[in-house]
């Protein structure tokens, strides 16, 4: 499974990168307008800071929802770095952009993904990546770990090579879950890659072998 991080933060994506297990990165216009990212240039260069650090896919997000207006953005963002992979919506339009994107050899991530006929279509189109919302189906009691477990079987079906990216990933069960079940990414704050390190027996267990090794050289 890859670890990808979902976030705009430079210092977060840092030590995951220093920890050496990051993937990539997601983002979003969120995550950007967290990090106080403003204006078309400043959004830009901050994909290329993010792609200088990390070795491995960095989803960008287009705003457009027409057409040509994904096209224009998509292939503006694709320019920026070899790594950059085009997050389109989930719509009519992002679909027939991603054919586009998929014919002209751009790697893609459908995000905003909630059913299994929507990453169906995603995967016909060519997309790279589509991006089920774990937590956010959770959030209005429907079950997102039982979507990814539909889109990977589906893919399995009939071959698909389109990636399943787990979205909306908010703690460490969602991302053991996500394991089990055969997604190939993973994408999550970086609290829950780091959570993946905590046990209790884990640090009762170093305290004693400290105390013991005290023990033999005092």
């Amino acid at each position: 499974m890859k670890f990808f991080l979902d976030t705009a933060n430079l210092q977060e994506i840092q030590e995951a990168v220093e920890l050496g297990v990051l993937d990539g990165v997601t983002t979003n216009p969120s995550l950007m307008a967290k990090e106080g990212i403003k204006g078309t240039d400043g959004v830009m260069s901050h994909y290329k800071q993010i792609c200088e650090i990390v070795d491995g896919d960095v989803s960008a997000e287009v705003i457009a929802t027409d057409y040509e207006g994904i096209i224009r953005e998509g292939e503006a963002l694709a320019e920026l770095h070899p790594n950059i992979v085009v997050k389109v919506p989930m719509i009519k339009e992002g679909v027939k952009a991603i054919r586009y994107f998929s014919d002209k050899g751009i790697k893609t991530n459908c995000t905003l993904i909630f059913s299994a006929g929507q990453a169906l279509l995603a995967a016909k189109a060519g997309a790279t990546y589509v991006s089920p919302f774990v937590g956010r189906l959770d959030d209005i009691g429907h079950d997102g770990l039982q979507l990814v477990q539909q889109i990977v079987d589906i893919f399995s079906n009939y071959g698909y090579p389109t990636q399943v990216l787990a979205a909306s990933v908010r703690h460490v069960p969602h991302l053991i879950q996500c394991a089990e079940l055969g997604a190939d990414v993973v994408t999550c704050p970086l609290n829950v890659i780091m959570g993946l390190l905590n046990h209790p027996l884990t640090d009762k267990g170093l305290a004693t072998f400290l105390a013991d090794h005290q023990k033999v050289n005092s």
